[in-house]
Order: C-alpha cells, then structure tokens, then sequence
C-alpha cells in the first residue's frame, strides 16, 4: 500500500512538471527567434537554382546580391548592400561609341554596369577555405583522394577547421557564369542568356566542356568531376579591377538593377563550389543546394530534411546599420527607434517545418512561435476573419498583441493551363487551337473567384482581371470600370462576372456540348495538378475547383503532391490544369509579364513560365517593353501584352490576396512585405516580455490534477476498504493454524 501510495504521489509530481513548451527549458529567455516553414524544406539553397518561396528565408538572410531594398522606404528604393553604391548604367553603340544617358533604346547596343564592391567583407566560416600550414587548402582535391576522407562527417559544420576570405569582384563573375551549368537546375539562364553579352554561347561552351569532364563517366555518379568556371571567360561579366565588377547587358534594359538585388546575383566563391565536388560529398547531401555559403548576417548551421533548420549569426557580418529613413507611419510605430545600430539583432532563427496549419497557428496563439512563417505576409488574415466572427476570440487576440499588419502587396494567385498539352494547350493546327482558346475560356469564366473569396475569407483577394497586380507601373486594375472582357462584362456600370450559359456556349463551340466531346460522346476529363498535399484546411479549397468545373460539365482529376513532385511534373510537361501563386521579385510589369514569355517556358527552357505560353506577338512586344521607361510608351505596350494574354487565356487570372503577416507583440522593426526577403537582420526581440507572456498564457490548470488525485484516494481508500473487510471475515469465518 505504501507502495502504491509513493506511485501516485510521483505520479502527480511528473504531470505537474509536464507542460505544452515545445521548446527546451529557457528557450524564451534566449535570443532566438522561433518561427514556422509551411509543409516542406527548401528545395534548392544553391542561389543559381532557387526560385521559390520556401528558399528565399535561408537565402536572402545567408546571401548578399550587390543591391536590396531599403527596408521601411515606400515606393521601394534600391540601396547597396555588398556593393558600394547603386549605380547607373552608361550606354554604348554598335560601334563602342558612349551614348548619351538619353539615347533611344534603338540606338543602344550595350548598358555597361560598373559596380563597385565594399571593401573587407568577408564570407562565412567555412571548411572550404581552411588553409594548412603551407598555405595549401586542407580539405581540397589532394585530400579527398584518400579513401575515407570524409570518416563520420555528414555536414560542413563537422570539419575541425574553417576558414574565410574576403569578398572580390570575382566571386560575382563566377556566381553570373555559373549560370551556365549543366549540374543544377538553372531557372533564369533563359533570360539571363538573353540579357547577358556572351551568355548564350558560354552555355554551349560549359556544355562541351562537361562533356568531356564527365567522358566515360557513368551519367547516374555522383561525383562528378569540378567545373570550374574560372578556366573560360564571360564577354559579358569581368572583374576589371579586385573590387570593380562590371556587366555587359545587351541593349538598354532599366530592370537589370533590380535583378542586382536578387540571390541570383549574389557572390559565389569558386573554393565552396570546388569543395562540394569532391567524391562522397554529394551522396551524403553536402551541396550548396544544402549549405550554402555567403557573407550575410546568418548561415546555415542544422539542415533536418522536413523537420527542422537553424540559421545563427555569421561572426565575420560586418554589422550594417539599422536605416534612420522611412514614413511618418513608421516613426509613429517605433520602427525607426533601432537608427543607426548595429544589425542583425537576433543571434539564432530556428525554422521548424509544420505539415499541419492548426499546429502552426496553435504554437503561434501560446507564443511559442514569435514569427507565424518566415516572411510570409498571408499567414494574419485567419485571426482577423476570427476576430471578427467571435467578441471572445477578439478580445482574447487583442490583449494578446498580436501584430496583425494589413495592406496590400505585389503578388497573385491563379489556375494555369500548360499551353503543350494537345487537349487544352495551343493544338496542332490553328482550328484546333481556336477550339482549345474557347475551352480556356470557357474555363476561365466558369472559376468565380469573387466566390472563392467569399467561401474562403482567410485567403481572400480581389479578382484578377489581368496579370499585373495593383501598385506596379501599368497595371489599370484599381481603375474604376476596368474588366477582362472575356470573363467579365459591363452591367448598369458594374463590373460582373459573365454567366456560365456563356462558358457552356463557348464549350460546345470548343467540341464539347455538355462537357462531352462531340465526336466520341465521352466525358471531358482534365487533371488538376495541386502542389501541397490535400491536408484537411487544403481540400475545401480543391473541392470547390472541381465544383467549378463541373458548373460546365467538366470533369476534373485532382492529383495533388508535394511541391518537390510537382516542380519535377512541370519540368517534364506532364500535367494539364495547375494552381500558382506568384510573389513579385521586384516592382516592374516585367517581373509578372515575363511568366508568359515564349523563352521563358518551364519545360522547355526551365525557365518561370509555367503555363509554357509562346505568342510570337506578345514576345514581340515583351521585348520592346523591357527596354523602355515607365511613361505613356510602355504603358501602351503593356495594355497590348495584358489584351492578348486575356484572349488567349493561358491563365485564369486568379486574384489579388489581401495582405497579412501575424507577428507576436514582442517581435519589434516587422514591416512585412513581399519583395522585403533579407527581414531577419533587422528583426529584434524583447525576450522578458516574451517570456513573461509565455508563463502567464500557458499556466498550468491544477483542477484536473486534483481531480486525477481525487479519484485515485477514492480508489486507494475503496480498495483498503476492501481489503479490511476481507481480513476481518477470514479472521470470523476461518480456522487458523496453531
């Protein structure tokens, strides 16, 4: 009994010591930053080959292109950031000859780009620059040819010895002619192929070069042998002076400054891509896809595929300055208070994968998460859409502080055909194309996304009539009256959706009356290809596709995957309807416009056109408008772009979201934005307030312990009862033994 009673009294001990802290004991007192990754990992960390939402919180905290943006200035201001100054391209003719700064686009052959690079940055620690004695690198090709090398180590962050370097201009010519490579995907080669002088033709160089490394090698090895990229010349991308990159774009092209702000820009040192190459690395998943290297405030110390990722200071970040500039609104929030200190101010980013939104959203409510997901600015709209269905729950957020920042951004959302398929793409013949342009748009009408944003008001926008987002140059969608006449129409002065009696006459002319093809009589099936897992908050969603289709008969096979499977699907061509969202990388109509571009196509070139779009008239106009400044001019061009991707509607348009980042009260310097990627050095945390407020909205409720205790001492004293009663009738009822 004595026994029993101990048991119970541990028993209680340990319960009272359990609580709902994900986190180590004195986590909140430290100053690490805990935030969410939807669904999965990054996919690709290597700034040659990453394009996607996922990446970009490693990427543009560990990586510096030569440009970003101010943090807190809007409209958005290009400032330096390894580079000196943002400079301004001068102009040359077909001859060499300098131009004036206001030539005609027709006249310019080349903007030349001579960007200077700051002085004594220095990249991460690193094993690939540890250097020996002698001067020699300790973990390069002479030491790797040992059998065993490699022992236990499955990370860099397990050699003994690192070293760094400091940044030069060449670390950015190699990263611009790395984008020739044939060993990772390379998204914007295409583009850049065309922008960049001798670009295209180094492609077909470094092809016949790695020819000839890997010769005799069999295709599926890993290792395959170093492509080193200093060994052949770039027409286009020089170093003509240590700290002096210079850049060859063909043509006058403003939007190329803005591309100098983006991780496809960013620095890469020829000694991390040589270590990387060497035999084992590979298979055990040291890569730069994995760990990268660059001169941010923060770098990569733990990679737990689909689980977990930690990002700590870089002790070599030299410590740029917090910006003493913004709007009014800002100095009234407190955001210019940090002027002038020393960035960044959090030591430690911990990024946990969450597969699941209410695990998310239930960390983020006991302030276990301080950040909802990194840089994401739509993760705020679900607590608004519940503050205002319950008194309890508002009351409840507003004491709670939460930072729920709302506003509009530069991004979109939509349903997408790939224009190569036979049944719904650009057909064979031009009859059959005009057919399978009606089916688009049969389709497009049919999506109502004023509903969707109606069914799901936590993700709700304002319906797309073009590809262009409010707050960019030449997009007329917050102009009253404007419409997509293809799935909308005028109506005593209101913009309204067409009916589906006109989507079902545009499927029977299409060869589909009543969602049947006309010369066989069978059903019409598209598939539906989703890139996330059709998780329980996920499914309504497709659910309410498939319905849309079906208001015309259509049928629709969902095969939803993860993002990893639906990138390698787009690549190969083998899908038909897709869904998409796309954030802006800068603020141009090109950045959005180009995602129709021909050469652009996603299974053709790898390239950001997903719907694998080619209009000879429409990149005829694309390239005409690249070159040339906002103005009456290229807004013209880009009302021409915007009519003939909504006749041809490759997309659904989709909508707008509304923006909102959720952010805990303790989080100071948040100014969410979609083209603001490098947030995490300017974030700063107040961990007493932090922890304070994780004790008092997560107290232990003692009653059920009672309760529990309660109950056990009821059982305990039944049972001694019992036992009682049993000895007192052996004892009456018994003969004992002498």
């Amino acid at each position: 009994m004595r026994a029993a009673l101990l048991t119970i009294v541990l028993g209680l001990a340990t319960l009272a010591g359990c609580n709902n802290n994900p986190w180590p004991a004195g986590a909140a007192e430290e100053n690490t930053l805990f935030t969410g990754v939807m669904e999965s990992s990054p996919r690709h960390l290597d700034p040659t080959a990453s394009y996607w939402s996922n990446d970009t919180p490693f990427t543009y905290q560990i990586y510096e292109p030569p440009y970003g943006y101010h943090y807190l200035k809007r409209p958005y201001v290009l400032v330096p950031k390894s580079a000196a100054e943002v400079v301004k391209p001068h102009f040359v003719d077909k001859n060499g000859q300098a131009l004036p700064d206001d030539a005609p686009a027709e006249q310019v052959a080349e903007s030349v780009y001579d960007v200077p690079i700051k002085k004594g940055i220095l990249f991460q620690p690193h094993p690939a620059f540890a250097k020996d004695d002698h001067g020699k690198y300790r973990y390069h090709t002479d030491v790797s040819q040992k059998p065993g090398w490699l022992g236990e180590r499955r990370t860099p962050i397990a050699f003994e010895q690192t070293g760094t370097r400091e940044l030069v201009a060449d670390d950015f010519v190699y990263a611009l002619k790395r984008h020739a490579t044939t060993r990772v995907t390379t998204p914007i080669f295409g583009l850049f192929s065309e922008m960049i002088v001798g670009l295209k033709e180094y492609g077909e160089l470094v092809k016949r070069e790695d020819a000839k490394l890997r010769e005799g090698q069999d295709p599926a090895d890993l290792d395959k042998p170093f492509l080193d990229f200093r060994r052949w010349p770039l027409a286009g991308a020089s170093a003509p002076d240590k700290h002096l990159l210079r850049v060859r774009i063909k043509g006058k092209y403003p939007q190329w400054s803005y591309w100098m702000q983006m991780t496809f820009t960013a620095p890469i040192p020829w000694e991390a891509d040589a270590f990387y190459a060497q035999p084992g690395m590979a298979e055990r998943g040291m890569t730069l896809d994995r760990w990268p290297v660059g001169t941010g405030p923060y770098m990569l110390t733990e990679f737990i595929q689909d689980r977990r990722h930690v990002m700590v200071r870089n002790p070599n970040y030299r410590g740029e300055p917090y910006p003493c500039e913004g709007t009014p609104e800002d100095k009234a929030a407190g955001l210019l208070a940090d002027c002038g200190k020393k960035t960044p101010f959090i030591d430690k980013i911990v990024l946990t994968v969450e597969r699941e939104p209410l695990p998310r959203q239930g960390k983020f409510r006991d302030g276990y998460y301080d950040v909802e997901v990194f840089e994401r600015t739509d993760m705020g709209k679900s607590y608004l859409v519940a503050m205002q269905d319950s008194d309890e729950v508002r009351r409840e957020y507003t004491e709670k502080g939460f930072r729920l920042n709302t506003g509009s951004d530069v991004n979109s959302y939509f349903i997408a055909f790939n224009m190569l398929d036979p049944v719904i793409g650009d057909g064979d013949s031009p009859a059959q194309a005009e057919k399978n342009r009606k089916l688009r748009q049969a389709l497009s009408i049919a999506i109502d996304w004023e509903e969707y944003s109606k069914i799901f008001p936590k993700k709700a926008g304002d319906t797309a009539q073009g590809p262009l987002p409010p707050g960019i140059f030449g997009s007329r969608e917050d102009q009253p009256g404007y419409f997509n006449p293809v799935t909308h129409k005028l109506v005593d002065g209101k913009v309204v959706r067409r009916s589906i009696d006109d989507a079902k006459k545009l499927l029977a002319e299409a060869g589909y009356p009543n969602g049947r093809d006309a010369k066989t009589g069978k059903p019409l099936v598209l598939n539906y290809d989703f890139y996330a897992a059709p998780s329980p908050e996920i499914r309504p969603e497709i659910d309410w596709v498939v319905r849309q289709f079906a208001k015309i008969d259509v049928q629709l096979e969902v095969r939803a995957t993860d993002n990893s499977q639906f990138q390698d699907k787009v690549r190969k061509g083998k899908y038909q309807v897709f869904w998409l969202g796309w954030n802006a990388d800068y603020p141009d109509a090109e950045n959005f416009l180009f995602l129709l571009y021909g050469p652009n196509g996603k299974t053709k070139y790898d390239g950001e056109n997903t719907s694998n779009y080619a209009n000879a008239e429409y990149d005829r106009l694309f390239l005409q408008m690249k070159s040339v400044d906002d103005g009456p001019e290229k807004q013209k061009l880009v009302d021409e772009m915007v009519r003939i991707a909504q006749i041809d509607a490759p997309w659904t348009m989709g909508f707008f979201p509304h923006a909102s980042a959720s952010i805990q009260h303790w989080v100071y310097n948040s100014k969410p934005a979609i083209l603001i990627r490098d947030q995490g050095r300017y974030l700063r945390l107040d961990t007493v307030e932090r922890a304070q407020r994780i004790a008092a909205w997560n107290k232990p409720r003692w009653w059920p312990l009672l309760l529990i205790a309660a109950g056990i001492a009821a059982l305990v004293w039944a049972a001694m009862r019992t036992l009682s009663r049993r000895e007192r009738m052996n004892a009456r009822g018994q003969v004992l033994p002498t």
